[in-house]
């Protein structure tokens, strides 16, 4: 059995001399393997000294578990066999067992050595054996005492185990708030070294709640770190500990919520498939504005990939490893579009959720924000995106804190934003704050050469999602798609392409599999023909003009490269633009 009295053996020495100052004899204090783990007078010295070959009295006290009093050890029956019986020194011994939990843990013995002793003795050998009892019990307690106290420090060490290798940071701090235990993970993120226990910290929690988490500011060594994470009340559980803090850095959970709902898709624009001139201007203006911190605005027909553009620049930029997040400002009711963009507090209105609410433009802090469809925004937020905007701060619905935002906006609509200004629907502040780097993104019948490259990247992606091997299109397939209009543009070709590709048979795909209305529509002629009737000149060279800034772009360099190209001064173009701004013109 363990020898569990000398896991205790320096409060067994404390005890032992207790006795042998109360009662003035000498005392040993002796485990269940008979190893000495205490004495007095003439045992001091042999403290820790194995006695199996002299303790047959002790073994019969643990055997029988009772009180033994022997006079003149050297002529009692138990000592017979005792090979030290001629050396004995005792003169009379007391002795009684040590139980713990029913079970025998060791003796202690009351030995007088002298004839002084053994008359101090004689006399109270009750009084003597009920207080060597109590002083059993008391090294029994200090034992369990001790066991709990071992528990314990397996409980912490097996708890602080945990707390290494949890993937979020972790604090423990006491009811002082002073630093208790703080793992890896923690020091990582809120970069701190060389930290010292009962190091204090300060932590003010706040109404804002993110993805059911609490958001609060953590105060360290004079640093002000914002988290998100829970605080645990733990004092019931340890005496030690009064709170864990269990985080994510603001920033790391939200980007973890921004690549659980959008996708953190890298797209650059060597995955933008085309060859075409329009499409090839257009991806190296891409580059050369990615690192740009202006507001991009996309123009494009519905279908043309703006979305595709946007992630593109995104990708490209100096904040690619920040959020980029996109909202469809079409797709989203007016009375809900104000707290999915700007967010709300706990309580903010009736109907909320009672955690409140982060918004997009938050969430997308330090990276890029894709507003979609900014022509559908309605007037009354539009204001407030201004606002945005022009102070890069924003305040969410029922809270006064002013949330500063380092944030690039890309917006984008297949609608003419002039034309809306002029119905009133569409302020024109915003617009010119949207408009500082416009980028037209050409339809897809003005990219020749591109169909043949975008049928064979949606033939090889189709092959693996439906298990199939069609290796190219019937030569008269492919004329049919290049004499199509294409007015839904990409999304329609993707359309059509997964369409044959579920028809298709032995690798192939035929006339037959082409849509009807593909087969039985030709391609305009560049938009200058309507139905074989003839437009006035003026009309074709507006279209002709427009259509080389659509290509070139309608920045000053742009414009100065379409002068070029249509063979007329630069001067001219802008005198012609203006002409073209008249009702007449607008409505041609």
């Amino acid at each position: 059995m363990e020898n569990l009295l000398l896991k205790i053996q320096e409060s067994a020495i404390r005890y032992a001399n207790v006795i042998s100052n109360v009662i003035g004899i000498d005392v040993e204090i002796v485990d269940n393997n008979f190893n000495r783990v205490a004495g007095t007078g003439i045992y001091k010295d042999e403290i820790n000294k194995n006695i199996i070959k002299e303790g047959f009295i002790y073994n019969h006290v643990m055997k029988l578990n009772k009180n033994i009093i022997i006079e003149n050890p050297k002529e009692n029956e138990l000592c017979k066999s005792c090979k030290q019986k001629k050396n004995c020194k005792e003169e009379i011994l007391i002795a009684t067992p040590i139980e713990m939990d029913k079970n025998i843990i060791g003796v202690i013995g009351l030995v007088c050595s002298n004839e002084n002793q053994k008359l101090l003795i004689k006399d109270k050998i009750k009084e003597h054996l009920n207080f060597i009892k109590e002083i059993s019990e008391l090294l029994t307690s200090k034992i369990k005492e001790f066991m709990e106290l071992e528990e314990h420090k397996k409980r912490v060490l097996m708890f602080n185990e945990i707390i290494e290798n949890m993937d979020k940071g972790v604090i423990v701090v006491d009811k002082n708030k002073n630093l208790i235990h703080i793992n890896q993970k923690a020091k990582k993120e809120l970069s701190l070294k060389d930290l010292n226990i009962d190091l204090k910290i300060d932590i003010k929690e706040s109404k804002d709640k993110f993805m059911d988490k609490e958001i609060f500011t953590l105060n360290i060594k004079n640093k002000k770190i914002e988290l998100i994470g829970k605080l645990i009340e733990v004092n019931s559980l340890n005496i030690d500990y009064d709170m864990i803090v269990i985080f994510n850095k603001i920033n790391t959970l939200k980007e973890d919520a921004y690549n659980i709902t959008t996708g953190h898709n890298y797209i650059t624009t060597k995955e933008i498939i085309g060859e075409s001139k329009s499409i090839t201007i257009m991806k190296d203006r891409i580059r050369k504005i990615a690192k740009s911190t202006s507001t991009v605005f996309i123009n494009g027909e519905s279908g043309t990939g703006k979305e595709l553009i946007a992630r593109a620049i995104h990708a490209e930029s100096d904040r690619k490893n920040e959020p980029f997040i996109a909202i469809n400002c079409a797709a989203i009711p007016d009375a809900l579009l104000e707290s999915e963009l700007f967010g709300y507090v706990k309580g903010a209105f009736s109907g909320a959720n009672d955690k409140g609410r982060i918004g997009k433009f938050e969430l997308a802090n330090k990276g890029v924000i894709f507003l979609d469809e900014i022509g559908d925004m309605p007037l009354h937020l539009q204001v407030k995106i201004l606002r945005v905007l022009q102070d890069k701060r924003l305040i969410k619905i029922g809270s006064n804190k002013l949330i500063k935002l380092d944030i690039r906006v890309i917006a984008a609509t297949n609608k003419d934003l002039k034309k809306l200004i002029k119905e009133n629907k569409f302020r024109e502040d915003l617009y010119y704050r949207l408009n500082v780097i416009p980028i037209k993104v050409p339809p897809l019948r003005q990219r020749d050469g591109d169909i043949k490259l975008l049928t064979d990247y949606l033939i090889n992606r189709y092959n693996k999602s439906f298990d199939k091997n069609v290796l190219d299109l019937d030569k008269d397939v492919l004329d049919a798609l290049k004499n199509y209009d294409w007015p839904g543009n990409i999304r329609e070709l993707e359309n059509v392409i997964e369409y044959m590709m579920n028809l298709s048979e032995n690798g192939r795909i035929t006339k037959d599999m082409v849509p009807i209305n593909i087969l039985e529509t030709k391609k305009k002629n560049n938009d200058f023909i309507l139905d074989d009737e003839i437009e006035p000149l003026k009309y074709l060279e507006k279209k002709h003009i427009l259509k080389a800034l659509d290509i070139y772009g309608y920045d000053t360099n742009g414009k100065k490269i379409a002068a070029k190209k249509l063979g007329i001064g630069v001067a001219t173009l802008y005198r012609k633009l203006e002409q073209f701004s008249t009702k007449e013109m607008l409505n041609c």
